[in-house]
């Protein structure tokens, strides 16, 4: 079995961003006058669209007090707050190893568009990305419009399809997309809620994946669970 593109999620699957977008959404509801979310309320919400995250959060706030919490979030997490927001240890290596070996690359994530290109750039990963969505462009995982979007601008098959990222979103998007799922244990849900939604496999560290990839290929009848 061979995969032709692989679709990354970005914030815990790329970079270790949790502590910021917790921060960042406890002084949005703080700057309002709201109380704020547990830790792990907000956490549970990372890879959503910011609408959807906030719809969980606060389901009976009024649509014009939502958005008035996301425009709070936005100031912090894209001016304001300071929280360290690094790649994880082996990414840069693993993207660039993908690349040479001549997959198609892409990102599907619940950030904004400018909260996306801001990242890349910073990191100057833009280079190995083939095609980009964010939540802000269509439809919020786990909604497959941002997969269908993105295969159908490389021109490859739900079969020839991986994505890869920490949440249930992912995978789920993934399922509902036709494409094969693959979860990393190290972000934001942890690992039994995961293979819960029957990823392919669960790799403790985005290092694993090329090894990953390459005894998937070589294996005889191994067919997608998607």
């Amino acid at each position: 079995m061979t995969f032709e593109l692989i679709v990354f999620d970005w914030d815990g699957t790329l970079m270790d961003s949790e502590a910021r977008i917790v921060a960042c959404i406890q002084s949005a509801f703080t700057d309002l006058g709201e109380p704020s979310p547990a830790p792990e309320a907000a956490r549970d919400i990372i890879g959503l669209g910011l609408d959807e995250a906030m719809a969980m959060l606060c389901p009976d706030a009024t649509l014009a007090r939502r958005r008035a919490l996301m425009d709070r979030y936005r100031a912090h997490f894209l001016g304001g707050n300071e929280t360290p927001s690094d790649l994880f240890p082996e990414a840069r290596a693993t993207l660039s190893r993908l690349d040479q070996q001549g997959y198609l690359l892409a990102v599907a994530t619940g950030k904004s568009r400018r909260g996306l290109d801001e990242v890349l750039a910073t990191t100057a990963l833009d280079r190995l990305f083939h095609a980009t969505r964010c939540a802000d462009e269509t439809r919020s995982k786990p909604h497959p419009d941002m997969l269908l979007e993105l295969m159908d601008e490389l021109g490859v098959a739900p079969s020839a399809t991986l994505m890869v990222g920490d949440t249930e979103y992912d995978i789920q998007m993934a399922h509902n997309a036709g494409a094969a799922a693959l979860a990393v244990c190290y972000g934001v849900h942890e690992r039994g809620r995961l293979l819960a939604q029957r990823p392919m496999a669960c790799l403790e560290s985005l290092g694993e994946l090329p090894g990953w990839l390459g005894r998937l290929a070589e294996a005889p009848g191994v067919g997608s669970p998607a």
